[in-house]
């Protein structure tokens, strides 16, 4: 009844094939994320910290990018995210980020 696509993700023969398509996608690097929202959308926002002095009074972030989600897509985007650091953390040791 089911099928193992390209990715190797179990696909039900009565939904359609996802194909992405990236030819407009573009990369980015950010180094500092937040998240707000509210009960219709939650909204992830992407920048850069470039302070390099620890003793600065005041940290300057330039937000660069955001995000805008639905809770059922920010909960998908949370498990997904959750089981790639618990894989790459197998792989290459526990990320310690001193919280």
């Amino acid at each position: 009844m089911a099928n193992t696509t390209d990715n190797n993700v179990q696909q039900n023969e009565n939904q359609p094939k996802v194909v992405w398509d990236d030819s407009n996608m573009r990369s980015i690097y950010s180094n500092v994320t937040n998240v707000t929202g509210g009960r219709e959308e939650l909204i992830i926002l992407f920048g850069m910290n470039e302070a390099w002095q620890p003793e600065q009074k005041e940290v300057k972030v330039k937000l660069t990018d955001r995000v805008v989600l639905s809770p059922f897509a920010a909960k998908r985007l949370a498990v997904l995210l959750g089981k790639t650091v618990a894989e790459y953390e197998s792989r290459y040791g526990k990320l310690e980020i001193g919280i």
